[in-house]
């Protein structure tokens, strides 16, 4: 049976070692609860995925309530939750007692450029590895790389792009159900 404790251990590790923010931590948040503590199935967790993101609110929270709750209720999810924001805020709290001594380093300046790579692939490994759960195909690649485009290279809003999406979503899934049911 999962612990309370296991809950905040396993999202403080993941609040710790993540850099890049809420995408960034999800190969860590998959091995951890898909992987090791088997909290979840892959498809489970894919399925986790898409509501936290649906939701209001940061990802990485989202996911941690989703996983604590299902695991131990309301405690479970406030022991996930307070696990994965601890290590961050005692973080952010130490770099803005210490910022204006670093703000301009040339030392400083250089490691977070360094860092910046690292996080693209942190944020691009479970983009494909969810992919490939979820079966995509380079035909259906079309609208999730139609919809970067726009936002990127046109300035779109992401609120269009993603009302647009919905409503081609809502016109496919009505023209595909007026075809079988006219079988």
């Amino acid at each position: 049976m999962t612990t309370h404790a296991a809950l905040f251990r396993a999202f403080f590790k993941i609040g710790m070692f993540t850099l890049g923010g809420g995408y960034a931590m999800i190969p860590l948040m998959e091995r951890e609860v898909v992987d090791r503590a088997h909290w979840l199935g892959r498809q489970e967790f894919l399925d986790a995925m898409a509501v936290a993101q649906s939701m209001p609110g940061i990802f990485a929270v989202n996911m941690a309530t989703h996983v604590g709750y299902q695991q131990r209720g309301v405690g479970g999810a406030l022991a996930a939750v307070l696990g994965n924001i601890a290590a961050p805020i005692g973080i952010m709290v130490l770099l803005a007692m210490f910022f204006r001594s670093f703000a301009g380093n040339h030392l400083v300046d250089s490691v977070f450029k360094g860092i910046r790579p690292a996080v693209v692939a942190l944020i691009a490994s479970p983009v494909v590895g969810m992919a490939r759960t979820a079966r995509v195909r380079w035909s259906n690649a079309v609208v999730p790389v139609g919809a970067a485009l726009l936002v990127w290279l046109l300035g779109v809003s992401p609120i269009v792009v993603v009302l647009l999406a919905a409503a081609g979503g809502l016109v496919h899934g009505l023209l595909s159900h007026r075809k079988t049911s006219e079988r």
